[in-house]
């Protein structure tokens, strides 16, 4: 399967923008294994700063604590490639920053790092907002390490375009 083609993950940061917009929102991200690629694709959108607040890029666990509040006690019980650990990186994104919504991303994108309990492909997300709303989902993607984050980037913008209506 091939990856995500720019088209699409453009159309899809096109219409998340539509809907926060609509309702006068700001977004944080708090991204892992895609660092920093749902950010990217955000700001290269012209406007982009009247609704997209900032992000996070946190890679090591120690950043998820520091810069997220991820508590390292859920980090030793679940992971970091959880839907625990993916609400909880949504739930600090709007902690902090000054944003309405939030999105995470946290996976193992391979080649290597894969275990028979969280296989190379195993993506998490979470996502949450200044309502309280926090929702998570979990997928198994295929393909190579860029395969796998092009979708997981895609799945994560296709996640909250659906929370947001």
């Amino acid at each position: 399967m091939a990856r995500v083609s720019e088209e699409e993950l453009q159309s899809l940061a096109a219409e998340l923008s539509e809907k926060l917009r609509a309702r006068g929102w700001m977004l944080a991200t708090a991204e892992s294994c895609t660092g920093g690629w749902v950010g990217h694709l955000l700001t290269a959108l012209p406007g982009s700063s009247g609704w997209y607040e900032r992000g996070f890029i946190t890679y090591a666990n120690a950043a998820k604590v520091e810069m997220l509040g991820v508590p390292e006690a859920l980090l030793a019980t679940h992971g970091a490639v959880s839907e625990e650990t993916a609400m909880a990186m949504a739930a600090g994104a709007l902690k902090h920053s000054h944003a309405q919504a939030a999105l995470a991303i946290s996976g193992i994108a391979g080649p290597g790092g894969g275990t028979p309990q969280k296989p190379v492909g195993l993506v998490c997300y979470g996502w949450a907002l200044a309502d309280g709303t926090v929702l998570s989902s979990t997928c198994r993607l295929d393909g190579d390490r860029e395969e796998i984050r092009s979708r997981a980037v895609a799945a994560a913008l296709r996640g909250l375009i659906e929370l947001l209506g």
